[in-house]
């Protein structure tokens, strides 16, 4: 680790956004991930710009209409254990406990882990399932970023070296769905998804009642649109027919965690497990 690092603690954003327009900085939240990587030599910036002092990215806000913000320095261990985020987004709940361990949680944030863009972030594909918008500042002004459109590859997340992700915002029209997310990796300690396989059902009085996401196998998360319009028609009854689909839908890739035939051969299993599972 250098030793020559400048530190800088903002109090606002916009005071953030104009200390990150210096070459060589880097934002600081949790640091589970850029800490490491530091360590490693991958990367190696000038200075840090540290986020948690800033006061409204602490906060997880509730809206009128049943919604939920979720600030960028929210630490996942507040996420899986908020009462508005327990009570209408447990889909939400239920992959951020899968993050890491508890330590680990206390400081890794929603927002860091969303903008790592890896292909098997947990969050990720909650996020995907519950339609979430991403809220981003930067000197050009303030914009949101449907999640769906947020992941472009590998770590290739759709923001510019400038921008700062400001808080996650979760629609009512997403509060409801329950369900599963069903992981595979190769130990039970902490480890990366080798898949990851998310199925929800609302309760019935949202026109859509079904969400299905994917971690892991593909260079991006994954929504499974024709895989929920499938269950849509049919129910769980065709649970089978969902599993073929999701595994033709995927793109897993071989690598030290498992091979391209076994995860996508787990997908359809697990598709099925989840379906099944809210029959």
């Amino acid at each position: 680790m250098p030793t020559d690092l400048d530190y800088l603690a903002p109090t606002t954003v916009d005071e953030a956004i104009a200390l990150k327009a210096m070459p060589g900085t880097a934002w600081l939240l949790g640091g589970t991930d850029l800490l490491p990587q530091m360590r490693a030599g991958r990367k190696a910036p000038e200075r840090l710009v540290d986020l948690k002092r800033i006061p409204g990215l602490h906060e997880i806000r509730e809206s009128a209409d049943g919604g939920l913000s979720i600030g960028a320095a929210v630490p996942l261990a507040d996420v899986e254990t908020h009462p508005g985020v327990l009570d209408r987004f447990p889909l939400l709940a239920e992959c951020a406990k899968t993050v890491g361990a508890w330590p680990l949680r206390q400081r890794a944030t929603l927002a860091g882990n969303l903008c790592n863009a890896s292909p098997a972030a947990d969050t990720a594909v909650a996020l995907l399932a519950l339609d979430a918008e991403v809220k981003v500042a930067s000197t050009a002004g303030r914009r949101s970023i449907p999640i769906r459109e947020f992941f472009l590859g590998p770590g290739l997340a759709a923001l510019s070296p400038g921008d700062l992700v400001t808080e996650i915002v979760l629609p009512a029209a997403s509060a409801g769905f329950r369900g599963s997310y069903l992981r595979l990796s190769r130990r039970k300690g902490m480890d990366l998804a080798t898949v990851g396989v998310l199925v929800g059902k609302s309760n019935g009085t949202l026109p859509a009642r079904w969400r299905v996401a994917l971690a892991a196998v593909a260079p991006t998360p994954l929504r499974l649109r024709a895989v929920e319009e499938l269950l849509e028609a049919k129910g769980a009854a065709a649970a089978g027919e969902a599993a073929e689909a999701a595994r033709v839908a995927c793109r897993p890739i071989t690598d030290l965690r498992g091979s391209a035939e076994y995860r996508r051969e787990m997908v359809g299993v697990l598709v099925r497990r989840g379906v099944e599972s809210l029959g």
